[in-house]
């Protein structure tokens, strides 16, 4: 996962489009990478927003030291079910895939989530799309649950935050996903995180890049393979 997700298209995606929706011009912002793994996306914004005060939280311990080490942020090692933080800690909270896992309990981490927020901190999160998705990789990497854009709305807003917006990312290329998760189950496949070609990476990657040059246009699609939320502690 450490060597795979700092260069595979999908995470690169997934960091370019969480980088896109945090806050600018704006006093020093604390963050957390809450269930931050091996530290790709905190060392993506320690290079794009160097003046963000970078922290992770991650569950085990040898991802926490490699993401301490790659990215230079404060990492901990703890749980999202109990986090280690004081109350309102933390400007903005970043959690990507992290709710879905089954050592993760959904309503007890949303309400740490918020705990740990200030008044008026903002929660952003990425989750995978559709429990008819599920496939060998979601068995790989212990994901139990898949959600709906609205589901997803649903929840977050019942654990107590305010305005909370979702949608769908990874649009343009469902239809690929789709063909390809079927085919992997027959062929009994592990999990979707590999390497890819390069030309077919580069690719991948430049479809996602439209696709977001859409989103500022207001140009979106009604499905995705994963769901983005973006959510603020009242």
């Amino acid at each position: 996962m450490a060597a795979v997700e700092d260069g595979m298209w999908w995470f690169r995606a997934l960091r370019a489009g969480l980088a896109e929706r945090l806050p600018r011009h704006a006093p020093v912002i604390r963050l957390l990478d809450a269930g931050c793994g091996t530290g790709g996306l905190l060392r993506h914004l320690a290079t794009v927003r160097p003046d963000l005060d970078l922290h992770g939280l991650e569950y085990d311990p040898e991802a926490a030291h490699i993401a301490a080490a790659k990215s230079g942020a404060r990492v901990t090692s703890g749980s999202v079910n109990a986090m280690p933080f004081p109350d309102a800690s933390f400007d903005i909270i970043v959690s990507t895939d992290v709710l879905c896992h089954a050592g993760v309990d959904e309503s007890s981490a949303l309400a740490e989530f918020r705990r740990c927020l200030k008044p008026g901190g903002l929660l952003l999160l990425n989750l995978p799309a559709y429990q008819w998705m599920a496939s060998a990789h979601d068995r790989h990497v212990h994901n139990v649950r898949r959600y709906t854009a609205g589901q997803a709305r649903q929840r977050v807003a019942a654990a107590g935050f305010g305005p909370v917006q979702s949608g769908y990312w990874n649009s343009l290329l469902f239809p690929l996903m789709l063909l390809h998760r079927m085919l992997a189950a027959r062929q009994k496949q592990d999990s979707d995180v590999s390497f890819f070609p390069p030309w077919q990476d580069r690719l991948f990657f430049t479809v996602t890049a439209v696709e977001r040059g859409m989103a500022r246009h207001g140009l979106t699609l009604p499905f995705g393979g994963s769901v983005w939320i973006s959510a603020t502690r009242p």
